[in-house]
């Protein structure tokens, strides 16, 4: 998979899974196998053995896997993977963007756009989808109808935590069951994840109208983890973080309210991948 950095360098990102990925979801012996692995009932066990003692050991070779630098997180003993996995990046590490015009990243990910057409479809990696299916909500589907779709896929090597990019007023949460697919973009390609896989979402009531922000599980992702709001949010304010795994945070926007930045738009068109880090500025919005 081609991403770019905000400089137009271009990574090709290694994925040690791929071929296990190209096995499960390009197969039909894969897709046996894979049947049991996407249901809530593993995940939630890998939950389990992720946050064991004994899952510590795994943590040295995955930092040198990855290539995480440990400069951006205080120095701490970590009691599982899990508790690596969800440790806190140092503040200075991830400044969020001060302009109120600028819509900044929830997350560090690699983040695709794609407009919303007037009939609420769109496509990802070739497979057709609609806002009503996604959200499960035909009269939000009319509300996004025209907008616009940011898909934040967050890989292992990631920061897992998430923050709300924009001042306002959440709603209530809703959660959506489902399966437990991985966001791979082979996957991507082969099933349509992002109506199948367990999410979870809000719309936020902002200065710019209505922003949809979705959090997607995926394989080997125990658990979303929201933390709990009774008020207004401030931009930056953290929203949540997800448990080991890849994952995915979507933002939507209504018709006529965002410009992305050109080398995001340029990107996507393009069938690229963005690198956006957490708080950095990614498009202007329109009150």
């Amino acid at each position: 998979m081609i991403s770019r950095q905000r400089d137009g360098t271009t990574v090709e990102s290694y994925d040690g899974q791929s071929g296990i990925i190209r096995f499960l979801y390009g197969t039909r012996l894969g897709r046996l196998l894979l049947r049991p692995l996407i249901r809530p009932g593993f995940s939630k066990f890998m939950g389990l053995v992720l946050n064991s003692r004994i899952s510590c050991a795994i943590v040295p070779g995955f930092i040198r896997k990855n290539h995480i630098s440990m400069n951006d997180y205080p120095e701490k003993r970590y009691h599982s993977f899990n508790d690596f996995f969800t440790r806190t990046i140092l503040p200075e590490r991830r400044p969020v963007d001060p302009v109120p015009e600028h819509l900044v990243a929830p997350c560090d990910s690699k983040l695709t756009l794609v407009s919303l057409k007037e009939d609420a479809s769109f496509q990802i990696k070739g497979v057709s989808y609609t806002a009503e299916t996604l959200l499960r909500s035909s009269e939000l589907a009319r509300q996004f109808a025209g907008g616009t779709l940011l898909i934040f896929r967050l890989t292992v090597d990631d920061y897992h935590h998430y923050l709300y990019p924009l001042d306002g007023t959440p709603g209530p949460r809703v959660v959506i069951p489902g399966v437990y697919h991985t966001v791979n973009p082979y996957a991507a390609k082969k099933r349509p994840i992002y109506r199948e896989n367990t999410r979870e979402y809000v719309c936020t009531q902002t200065a710019c109208g209505t922003l949809l922000q979705m959090e997607v599980g995926a394989l080997m992702v125990g658990k979303i983890v929201n933390h709990s709001c009774t008020g207004p949010v401030r931009r930056g304010d953290e929203k949540g973080l997800f448990e080991f795994g890849g994952s995915t945070v979507i933002l939507m926007l209504e018709k006529g309210r965002f410009t992305p930045d050109a080398d995001i738009l340029r990107n996507s068109l393009n069938a690229e991948e963005t690198i956006v880090k957490m708080g950095e500025k990614i498009g202007t919005l329109h009150p």
